[in-house]
């Protein structure tokens, strides 16, 4: 068997959903990465208690659909181990479209979330487009072991980051949590706040609620 594994490049679109509208009384804009098995539509709803005149969300879709069983709903994936580096430059140039797209005004607070697989692509685009926030949220993932401190020198020293984890998270065992852990406070220091909370790998509402 002689195969070969060739790359093209091609034109593709992409959805992504708001919460809310973005107006001249919004405080708080909020770029908030899903995780795997979500739709962008619904991983909004985790939100919808927050106050929705200053408060408005954009959720990005991950490209890659499939079903799940047992009732074959539709979830999204970002990326894989397999091909990693040029699924996350599709990723890159799809999040900057909707950043164009959403023109955000820069005297807003602007806060970006990752949520489990989205932790990754929120923090690797941070990185590499060097995008300042108010707020970093870094819920129930994993930091990508190929960043370090360097990558996060350009935020302002203002910028409040937290690690959110469940101590029952079927995800996490003491060991990993102590390495997560570890690394964050490797990359952000000082401004690091951690909160772990009593519970499994779901989205802790409370503390979303309490950021703004």
């Amino acid at each position: 068997m002689n195969s070969e594994e060739k790359e093209i490049t091609y034109k593709t679109c992409n959805s992504y959903s708001t919460l809310n509208t973005l107006t001249e009384h919004t405080k708080n804009v909020w770029f908030v990465c899903h995780g795997m098995g979500y739709l962008s539509r619904y991983f909004l709803r985790y939100f919808k208690h927050l106050n929705a005149e200053d408060n408005y969300f954009i959720a990005p879709q991950a490209p890659s659909k499939y079903y799940i069983q047992p009732k074959m709903h539709v979830g999204a994936n970002w990326l894989t181990r397999d091909n990693t580096e040029s699924g996350m430059k599709n990723i890159l140039n799809y999040f900057d479209a909707v950043f164009e797209a959403e023109n955000i005004p820069e005297d807003v607070n602007f806060i970006v979330l990752g949520y489990s697989q989205g932790v990754s692509v929120a923090m690797r685009y941070l990185a590499k487009r060097q995008l300042q926030c108010s707020q970093l949220v870094l819920h129930s993932g994993g930091i990508p072991k190929e960043l370090t401190a360097k990558d996060f020198e350009h935020l302002s020293k203002d910028t409040k980051v937290k690690l959110i984890y469940g101590t029952e998270d079927e995800y996490l065992d003491a060991e990993r949590i102590a390495q997560e852990s570890q690394r964050a406070d490797e990359l952000f220091g000082d401004r690091l706040e951690i909160l772990p909370f009593e519970g499994k790998h779901v989205v802790n509402v409370d503390y979303i609620n309490d950021l703004v």
